[in-house]
């Protein structure tokens, strides 16, 4: 079982993550390369929200081939090529992950391989056995 914390000590999380994740021994990890918002037809959504949602489907299937599904994500790494695509990257973020949700990061780059591209999301899950 994972035990997802924010210390009472602590200020809270600004958006929708845990400060801190334990996993216990013995436990699978599944480390997932970043995903980029291109549709299974090649076609690249033009707002951040959309491209969001395809990362996040495309780690929903590779959660679903180590079978895992989101509650087992103990960290989000996301990437943004602007702060104007931060709300569209969250309000992504917070239809697809649970709660109490992961650890998360959301990082500002300069960009990707393609211009196209403004989102880009990694994962780590942990599931028992």
């Amino acid at each position: 079982m994972l035990e997802k914390l924010t210390p009472a000590a602590m200020p809270a999380p600004f958006a929708k993550y845990s400060h801190a994740v334990v996993v216990p021994a013995g436990t699978r990890m599944l480390f997932c390369s970043g995903q980029l918002g291109l549709a299974p037809d090649g076609a690249i959504p033009e707002s951040a929200e959309a491209q969001a949602d395809l990362c996040f489907a495309a780690i929903g299937h590779m959660l679903a081939a180590a079978g895992m599904d989101v509650a087992d994500i103990v960290r989000i790494n996301a990437f943004v090529t602007d702060r104007a695509h931060m709300a569209g990257y969250m309000a992504s973020r917070d239809r697809h992950v649970t709660s109490p949700p992961p650890a998360s990061t959301l990082m500002i780059v300069t960009g990707f391989t393609r211009p196209e591209f403004k989102v880009e999301v990694e994962v780590v899950a942990a599931k028992a056995g």
